[in-house]
């Protein structure tokens, strides 16, 4: 996976520390995020290459720490294609696609094969960088995958028409690098199992194209899982875990060679379950590793419990790629800046007081009693995790639990003092050293008439299990109220087979692409969901997952209203403007998700104040763990 370290000026240091870390870790091997072999396989201007002496000397900055922790590391080769996200953009022909402006030119045959050798001029590279190894990047709808299906190859001579001429493109990339490395080098071909896309490749296909793929050289087979303009989700948090193991389970025996499983695998139960029943011989992982480094030797050991479990959120990882950030991760900080923080013992150990185990205060607590310091841990609730308690109930969000399950294994390893059930004052606070104030947020409050009528809810105590009608209005249109709209139309802990017929894959991959017609259930609820500003609902959403959520509630037919303006509630429902228009909503339930504002009854000067204790207006859950892990750090 790409993290944002590889266009780094100079020794690739930053990158090598990440991936040394997880070498350390016990992981088996690495695969970098994708190499370009040349400029037009940018994935977008000056993206990372490997296609002259210098870069080589610049890998040696990655694949040296890794090796001095005795790991094993491939690069990755990829060819973005019309995936580009610039003008110099080539593919199988002249097809734009729609996640990218640019329209590509489609290569000439004389450009194939200048193609194909860069492919192998960067492999070698890759080994007299010290790599051991190489995955060609055959999936996921970049260049070679372009080739492959009729779908983007319109050609009409030797790499194009019928299946053994658009898979001839693949076949010579391998056999080429294969000639130039020798036969020790390790060779992964990363294979697209299910497309997800109209006129992707069928079943026997694929089998085919495996079979051809080990013929010219492969070392291993990847599983590659749906293209990234396909309608489907792949790797979010709805996903179940293991979800598309069952693709390679298919493929088992039909090749000789091992083949590599993936997609919401982040628990060492789930990939124990996997290779249990022979779906794989190889379990892969991206983000997981991104939440733990030392995910393999904690579940080598027994200590599950202790694992930072990626809950797939993409908040801090996927999104910030696609928005040119570098990638960290929403429960580790840490991530993608080894070099930058440490966890050190503390010159003075202090009494410090934590009053809120929200997100915010958990990271403060856990990391500077793990630095040495006494913390005590004040929660007026019952439970730890603040807003996670509420995210967790939410269709699709279970994996939160994991994290409060992380946290409290962390205090406990700390010798935290909680306080839970206690809410704090002042004078609880007095003999502290330091104290610091994560008590987080409240709703926020809206002033119209009939505010507290009966049919107004806030949107905590319907989480909470308030009961609700059959018709009801959401006030607020960002991610608490899409999370509440998913909450009134969906049942919780969808089953594999339920998230399948959804999203119409087809299990039995009798179809072109594994789609099929999407098999739903009628809506639960009448809903109406709405915001005051112009413009689409949900457009603050996560980069790579708010299509997701819109598209669920496009599907449960949730009637989305913009530009309203909020006259009153009574008996009648809610009356409101929508564009200017007046309108009678005949509501059961109104529910209000209006933004938060922060709860800080404690004014002082001397106290560190973190998460939405400080800032209600710009939370979120990735925000709040840095400041607390930051401080953690820092105090």
């Amino acid at each position: 996976m790409h993290v944002g370290l590889e266009e780094s000026v100079g020794p690739m240091h930053e990158l090598g520390a990440y991936f040394a870390a997880r070498a350390k870790g016990g992981v088996g091997l690495i695969v970098t995020g994708g190499i370009s072999p040349n400029i037009a396989g940018w994935t977008k201007p000056f993206a990372s290459t490997l296609n002259n002496k210098i870069e080589v000397m610049k890998h040696r900055g990655v694949t040296d720490p890794v090796h001095e922790e005795g790991g094993k590391i491939v690069m990755q080769i990829l060819h973005a294609g019309r995936y580009a996200y610039h003008p110099l953009a080539v593919s199988a022909s002249k097809l734009k696609s729609p996640i990218s402006p640019f329209a590509p030119r489609a290569l000439s045959s004389r450009g194939v094969r200048a193609t194909i050798k860069d492919f192998a001029k960067c492999a070698r590279r890759a080994q007299k960088a010290g790599y051991d190894g190489v995955e060609i990047m055959g999936s996921e709808g970049y260049l070679i995958n372009q080739f492959i299906v009729s779908k983007t190859n319109k050609r009409t001579d030797e790499w194009g028409g019928v299946y053994k001429n658009r898979i001839r493109f693949p076949l010579e990339i391998i056999r080429a690098v294969r000639e130039k490395v020798g036969p020790d080098f390790i060779i992964i071909y990363r294979l697209s199992m299910i497309d997800l896309v109209k006129d992707g490749s069928t079943w026997e296909e694929v089998v085919e194209l495996a079979k051809r793929v080990e013929e010219a050289g492969a070392t291993i087979i990847n599983t590659g899982i749906g293209w990234h303009e396909a309608r489907v989700p792949t790797i979010a948090t709805m996903v179940p875990r293991g979800g598309f193991a069952w693709v390679t389970k298919r493929l088992m025996g039909e090749v000789s060679i091992p083949l590599i499983t993936s997609n919401r695998i982040n628990m060492p139960e789930t990939a124990e379950a996997v290779l249990a029943d022979c779906a794989a011989d190889m379990i892969s992982m991206a983000r997981p590793f991104l939440a733990d480094p030392e995910w393999v030797i904690k579940a080598e050991m027994g200590r599950e419990a202790e694992i930072n479990t990626c809950i797939a959120c993409n908040q801090a990882c996927l999104d910030h790629v696609f928005e040119n950030k570098k990638a960290t991760c929403l429960v580790n900080p840490f991530a993608c800046r080894e070099k930058e923080l440490e966890i050190r013992p503390a010159k003075k150990a202090k009494r410090i007081a934590v009053v809120g185990a929200g997100p915010a205060g958990l990271a403060f607590s856990s990391t500077a009693a793990e630095r040495g310091h006494q913390v005590t841990l004040f929660e007026k609730s019952e439970e730890l995790g603040g807003q996670f308690n509420l995210a967790k109930q939410i269709p699709g969000k279970e994996e939160f639990k994991e994290t409060i399950r992380y946290f409290s294994r962390r205090l406990e390893l700390g010798n935290v003092e909680l306080k839970l059930g206690v809410e704090a004052d002042a004078s609880m606070l007095l003999d502290f050293d330091e104290v610091v104030i994560s008590t987080g947020i409240v709703p926020r409050e809206l002033s119209f008439p009939g505010y507290n009528h009966k049919k107004v809810s806030s949107y905590i105590d319907v989480i909470r299990g308030k009961k609700i009608g059959k018709k009801v209005v959401i006030i607020g249109a960002g991610g608490i109220g899409f999370d509440v709209a998913e909450f009134l139309l969906k049942d919780a802990n969808t089953s594999e087979k339920e998230f399948l017929d959804l999203w119409g894959i087809d299990t039995q991959l009798e179809n072109r692409g594994g789609l099929k017609d999407p098999i739903s259930q009628p809506p639960h609820r009448e809903l109406f969901l709405c915001q005051r500003r112009p413009g689409k609902l949900g457009r603050n959403l996560g980069k790579t997952t708010g299509w997701i959520h819109r598209a669920e509630l496009k599907r449960e037919k949730v009637e989305m209203l913009s530009e309203c303006e909020y006259i009153k509630v009574d008996d009648q429902g809610l009356h409101l403007f929508v564009g200017g228009e007046k309108r009678v909503i005949d509501a059961d339930d109104i529910v209000i998700c209006a933004g938060q504002i922060p709860l800080n009854e404690f004014v002082n000067d001397d106290y560190h104040v973190i998460g939405g204790a400080g800032n209600a207006s710009k939370l979120d859950a990735k925000l709040a763990i840095e400041q607390g892990t930051l401080l953690g750090l820092s105090i």
